[in-house]
Formats: structure tokens, C-alpha cells, sequence
């Protein structure tokens, strides 16, 4: 059985594509690439069809990672065949709950950073990894250093969910 996981920003073109292709070397170095899928989009469509933002694919390919992106705008309807849809910031967790269908699909929905903590993030906590658009090289590695950091802890969980999954 796959389990599907979706990144998610707002353009779908620096912060979620640079979050799928970090989750998806850590999911082939653990051997785990023919059980999970794992894909992004953005909050809105306004960069559809275009490939990630130069900057990310820098960025990636200077820290060993591939990146061969096109953005696309997230569906209500992916929620029925997602187990797992990871927003990049506390703005996208409240998009993607307006357009979960179901609270099923609500509960499926999880910050990026989360992942990133050891105890449960205390009331308060920033967990939002940054949008670096704006802004220059540094915020684009302070951004991967974020995803790298949390992609270890989502990588856990997944595995968690797998075996639960196969016992």
C-alpha cells in the first residue's frame, strides 16, 4: 500500500517544491521509495505550469538534491487519495482547512515543522518555515536548513504509519 504525502505553499514554486524533493531523497535513502509518493502544490494557481523558482532548484542542486518541478495549484478533491498533506506555514494550514471537504480530511493536514521538534510545539511557537521570495541566497538555505531539519522527524512518522500499516 502507498502512502501519499503533499507538500504544500502558496506558489508552489520555492518552500513546497524544495520540501518534496528533500522528503524524497530522504525517503529513497531509507529504501522506503516504492511506498510513499510524494508530490506539492501551491495554495493558489498563480505560477501553474511554471518550473520552481531558480533560486530553489539553485539551492538544491548546490546541497546534492535533484529538482525537475512544474507548479500546480492544490485540489480539494486530492484529499480522498492523500494521507498526509504538509503545509509550509500557518497561512497555508488554514487555506487547506477551508477546503478540506470532511474533518477527516482537516485532520490529515500537519505544519512542516512539527516534525521538526522534540516535545509538542508549545502555543506560540513560529513553526512557519519562512517565504524567502522576497529576499535573497540566505533565506533559500535558511529554508532548506528548516525543511532538511524537519524532513527527518516526517521521515520517522511515515515510517511509523508504514509498519502500523503492514502489522
Amino acid at each position: 500500500m502507498t502512502y501519499r504525502v503533499c507538500f504544500v505553499c502558496t506558489g508552489n514554486i520555492c518552500r513546497s517544491p524544495m520540501a518534496e524533493y528533500v522528503f524524497r531523497a530522504r525517503v529513497a535513502e531509507a529504501g522506503l521509495e516504492e511506498h510513499v509518493e510524494i508530490d506539492s502544490a501551491g495554495t493558489g494557481g498563480w505560477h501553474e505550469g511554471e518550473p520552481a523558482d531558480p533560486r530553489t532548484v539553485a539551492v538544491l542542486h548546490d546541497h546534492g538534491y535533484d529538482c525537475d518541478h512544474i507548479a500546480r495549484q492544490f485540489q480539494p478533491s486530492w484529499f480522498a487519495r492523500l494521507d498526509l498533506v504538509i503545509a509550509l506555514d500557518a497561512g497555508h494550514l488554514r487555506a487547506l482547512r477551508r477546503l478540506a471537504p470532511t474533518e477527516a480530511d482537516a485532520r490529515k493536514i500537519r505544519l512542516l515543522r512539527t516534525y521538526a521538534q522534540h516535545e509538542p510545539p508549545a502555543d506560540g511557537d513560529d513553526l512557519d518555515v519562512p517565504d524567502p521570495y522576497y529576499g535573497g541566497p540566505d533565506g533559500f538555505e535558511e529554508c532548506l536548513e528548516m525543511v532538511e531539519e524537519a524532513s527527518t522527524g516526517l521521515l520517522a512518522a511515515v515510517r511509523e504509519h508504514l509498519e502500523g500499516r503492514a502489522a
